[in-house]
């Protein structure tokens, strides 16, 4: 069973990979993620830029974003920014809440849960490049298995 469990999911990776309306599209890298955020106390939106790599506060949040992907102009519209976001306070050392991926399509696919707090991607902007790949996905190698035999292709003299 514990051989079936790598051998399937990258089976079904490899086929996820192969079929053409599930290729990796390319996508532009920005310097900057669009976010908002509600105070749920105050009932107030606030949206505010923060650059890639250096944090930003919104409240009692830290927020550093990681990374932001955007779609080409000639696909359908999506951002994506990788987050990492802790709540600081004076006398405590930063409570890590939230480290993943946000995209601003589905913000409650991978939502910040916070009481007071809710913060999504809006959009991503300042364009790095004009098209740059997102960042390269290897996989694993597939185990090797002793029993079994060579494959070996038929000889065209039979």
């Amino acid at each position: 069973m514990m051989k079936t469990v790598p051998v399937l999911s990258m089976a079904i990776a490899f086929v996820l990979v192969s079929l053409p309306g599930h290729a990796a599209q390319p996508s532009i890298r920005n310097k900057t993620v669009i976010l908002q955020g509600l105070d749920k106390i105050t009932a107030r939106i606030n949206s505010f830029r923060a650059p890639i790599g250096q944090p930003t506060r919104f409240g009692s949040l830290e927020i550093t974003p990681k990374a932001c992907f955007s779609s080409t102009p000639t696909e359908p519209p999506e951002s994506a920014a990788f987050l990492q976001i802790a709540e600081t306070q004076a006398d405590a050392p930063a409570k890590p809440l939230f480290s993943g991926w946000m995209f601003a399509s589905s913000p409650a696919l991978s939502a910040l849960e916070h009481p007071i707090y809710d913060v999504w991607v809006l959009s991503c902007a300042d364009p790095v490049d004009a098209e740059s790949p997102p960042p390269a996905v290897s996989l694993p190698e597939p185990p090797s298995d002793p029993d079994a035999a060579p494959v070996t292709s038929p000889s065209p003299n039979g």
